[in-house]
């Protein structure tokens, strides 16, 4: 995080070129789209709106789930934009999708209706999620911010039993929505029995939008104990690529040796994303072990 303070236009437009300028190493404009995304403010959302013909599937996607996070409605055409692009890749258009949901307004349950029809299933259960939690918002009035300063996709649920909430999970034949909320209570719990079955969601082979959201959530946790489950994502070569970006993602928030030495091995890696994924996760290995107060500074 950036330390609270204001900051002029000039100082927003500057940031917003660092994001922009493609000859600067990935690390250095993923530190800038973080600050643009602290500030929050709408030339904030321009600025961010701007890069999103880039060539970087990863940066794109975070992009996009930057904006959701900003909860800024002045988003919102940007996001339906990314979303109804059939050229865009589907990890860039399943967070344009989720952001739309974060950002919760009513406004957005048309087109993602639309969407949760899409013949990508990366792309349609995101969509079937949003609204779920656009829905649920308006219904409960309240929203679904986390103890791990993020908007998630869905409520937690109800109860805190571990093996009730690890059965839910796992269970295929429910709604992704309903083992959404069993995930984030697991995570929530953040014990090593709570992660443990939360790892389990790794294996699950009905959705990979899933298998991503709990790669994402282990990264939050950063648990040493789903290291395992971690790597036999990211180094099995048949994953979707948005899961194994994922899981390299949340080896560098785990941060010790042993996911250094995963991350190294893979940083040449034939996919793209999973490429840069190592790359932004190495560079954050290293704030995690440094004395830096703040990663997003320039």
């Amino acid at each position: 995080m950036v330390a609270t303070k204001t900051f002029s236009d000039a100082e927003i437009d500057n940031i917003g070129k660092a994001l922009n300028d493609t000859k600067r190493p990935l690390k250095s404009r993923f530190r800038a789209l973080f600050i643009l995304r602290n500030i929050g403010c709408d030339r904030s959302v321009e600025w961010i709106g701007k890069c999103l013909n880039d060539e970087s599937a990863l940066l794109k996607h975070e992009l996009a789930y930057c904006l959701g996070q900003m909860q800024n409605k002045s988003a919102i055409p940007t996001l339906v934009e990314v979303l109804q692009d059939e050229k865009q890749e589907p990890m860039v258009r399943h967070e344009a999708g989720e952001a739309l949901g974060a950002i919760a307004d009513p406004s957005v349950k048309e087109v993602l209706r639309k969407y949760a029809m899409d013949p990508c299933p990366e792309v349609s259960e995101t969509c079937q999620i949003a609204l779920g939690r656009v829905e649920w918002v308006e219904k409960s009035g309240k929203d679904t911010n986390s103890p791990y300063d993020s908007v998630d996709p869905t409520p937690s649920a109800s109860t805190v039993d571990v093996t009730e909430l690890a059965a839910t999970l796992v269970n295929v034949s429910l709604p992704l929505f309903d083992r959404y909320r069993a995930m984030f209570s697991l995570r929530n719990i953040n014990t090593d029995e709570s992660i443990k079955a939360l790892a389990q969601g790794l294996y699950c082979e009905d959705s990979a939008l899933f298998r991503h959201e709990i790669a994402y959530v282990l990264g939050q946790v950063q648990s040493q104990v789903a290291i395992k489950e971690l790597k036999d994502r990211l180094l099995l070569p048949t994953e979707n690529c948005m899961v194994r970006h994922e899981c390299a993602e949340a080896l560098g928030a785990i941060a010790n040796e042993e996911c250094t030495e995963i991350l190294k091995q893979y940083v040449n890696d034939e996919e793209r994303v999973v490429r840069e994924s190592c790359e932004v996760a190495l560079d954050m290995v290293d704030y995690e072990n440094s004395s830096d107060l703040q990663y997003a500074s320039l």
